[in-house]
């Protein structure tokens, strides 16, 4: 399924059960850019605007950029968040009209050198990705990882993790990158939302059911009043020019 429609049927799980990220992170993708109040932000794969909410709440006005109606319709308003649809390749923005681009758990979707060129061409200061993983030093969170790799359908963790390094390799930019912890804590219908809204888990037939059951037992076993935690580690790569 092509990256730009496989979302559609997982946008209510999306909106309803991913995470959010850590202050730190937002702190440093906007670090030295000045007052967000006077910044115009491009999310590039915006989804249903978590991130793009979280730099509107700084006081930026982000122009949120998504190919999929399905995950467009879902989003919650935001009087400083502007939908567009347009692609990472073909954003739809003029040239240097944004202070800045981020792909927020998106990039691994279209990391590509005509990605990065079209970034470098509508931002004029900086482009940023964020993307967290499960941080598996905690016992939970690699029980849960272990369930994810299990019934996983493809190859997209693998590249999240490549794609780290081509952001890392940014032509022509100054690339920086740190590290943010946070956790996501979920009741047992929050965590199979969690895995509802992967694209690359199984949504129907007999091997949701089984999915579904693995994680209920799994919830069973470390919940503390009704809950679990699942930890994550964002990393933040801002490529300035």
């Amino acid at each position: 399924m092509k990256s730009t429609s496989r979302f559609g049927p997982r946008a209510q799980a999306y909106a309803a059960f991913r995470p959010t990220y850590p202050a730190g992170a937002i702190d440093a993708a906007l670090e030295g850019l000045g007052d967000p109040c006077s910044l115009t932000i491009a999310d590039v794969g915006a989804g249903t605007g978590i991130s793009a909410r979280l730099f509107a709440q700084r006081g930026a006005s982000v122009i949120a950029i998504e190919p999929n109606a399905q995950m467009r319709a879902t989003a919650k308003p935001h009087a400083r968040v502007f939908w567009l649809e347009g692609t990472a390749e073909q954003t739809g923005l003029a040239g240097s009209s944004v202070d800045a681009v981020v792909a927020c758990q998106a990039f691994h979707w279209f990391a590509t050198h005509d990605a990065m060129t079209e970034f470098r061409r509508v931002a004029r200061r900086r482009a940023v990705l964020l993307q967290y993983e499960r941080d598996e030093r905690d016992a939970f969170t690699q029980a849960y990882g272990d369930i994810v790799r299990a019934y996983a359908t493809d190859d997209t963790e693998k590249l999240r993790r490549e794609a780290l390094s081509v952001f890392a390799g940014f032509p022509s930019a100054n690339v920086a990158r740190s590290e943010h912890f946070g956790g996501q804590r979920l009741d047992c219908e929050a965590l199979v939302g969690r895995a509802a809204s992967s694209s690359y888990l199984p949504q129907a037939g007999p091997a949701a059911e089984s999915l579904g059951s693995d994680l209920r037992a799994l919830h069973a076993r470390f919940e503390k009043n009704g809950v679990v935690e699942l930890v994550t580690v964002t990393s933040v790569l801002v490529a300035d020019w």
